[in-house]
């Protein structure tokens, strides 16, 4: 019979634990040197794709093949087209203004309180989130059903997100679109198909652990907290206050879905910021 290796899963937990921190630590040593604490954004898809590496070395031997190689691919992947995209789209600009408002109110040295309230806190994010990714290099026993419905969820993700970052890329190079409010392609069936692409893959990514009790029992957490953050915490709650106040932001509110897609509302203008 065929068991869960705890012993393996603990070591690579405490190996997943080592591989974020170092990340974390060397852009912060990067983001100091160049006075930009928005690079701390490219270091997320990093983090996991590093987390994925180590805990697949550190298993070698133990789970099933398969599942081990899809979930080190898939995370990488994933964690390595964010992490371009999101140095491309910050490429010659400044301070993210999150950063730089929160960094104002800091008591004492801002690097410090940088290095404890966003790296440090967003390294033990990749280290909780990632637990599907860690169990799955232990999981036992060949992929089922569910193993391959998770990589079809995920596909489905990274096609929205990359699609959705491509199609707002090509809005925002347009000087006709100055001004105006991105309501088409997939923005206009969800006000964040990036978001939205984001849930999918780690749901289907957790749907990779399934085929074990065990290894379900040690990660759902895990998309329940990328679920919180996406939609709860500092993706579209966050966003949406930013927005809010520009001219036409309200009309497009009311007309596209806040986050699952679907068609658009009928009878409203297209809006201007």
């Amino acid at each position: 019979m065929n068991t869960f290796p705890w012993s393996v899963f603990a070591l690579g937990l405490a190996w997943a634990a080592g591989a974020a921190l170092a990340v974390m630590l060397v852009t912060f040593a990067v983001a100091v040197r160049a006075g930009l604490h928005r690079i701390v954004d490219v270091a997320w898809g990093l983090g996991f794709t590093a987390v994925a590496a180590v805990t697949f070395a550190a298993s070698a031997g133990h789970g099933d093949p398969v599942r081990r190689l899809l979930a080190t691919v898939l995370t990488a992947v994933w964690g390595l087209r964010l992490a371009v995209h999101i140095a491309r789209r910050g490429r010659g600009h400044g301070e993210d203004p999150r950063y730089e408002a929160m960094l104002a109110k800091a008591p004492g040295n801002r690097n410090a309180y940088a290095l404890r309230m966003v790296y440090l806190l967003q390294g033990a994010l990749v280290w909780l989130v990632s637990l599907p990714v860690q169990a799955a290099q232990c999981v036992p026993g060949r992929p089922s059903f569910v193993t391959w419905a998770g990589v079809a969820l995920w596909a489905v993700g990274v096609g929205f997100e990359a699609v959705g970052d491509a199609q707002l890329a090509r809005f925002k190079a347009d000087p006709a679109h100055r001004g105006q409010i991105m309501d088409r392609g997939l923005w206009a069936w969800t006000r964040h198909p990036n978001y939205f692409g984001d849930f999918c893959v780690w749901w289907g990514l957790f749907l990779l652990v399934c085929d074990s009790p065990a290894a379900v029992a040690v990660s759902f957490v895990s998309p329940l907290v990328m679920s919180l953050l996406l939609t709860r915490g500092s993706g579209k709650r966050l966003l949406e206050r930013h927005m809010a106040d520009r001219p036409g932001y309200a009309e497009y509110r009311a007309r596209t879905s806040g986050f699952f897609p679907r068609p658009p509302k009928r009878g409203t203008n297209r809006g201007r910021r």
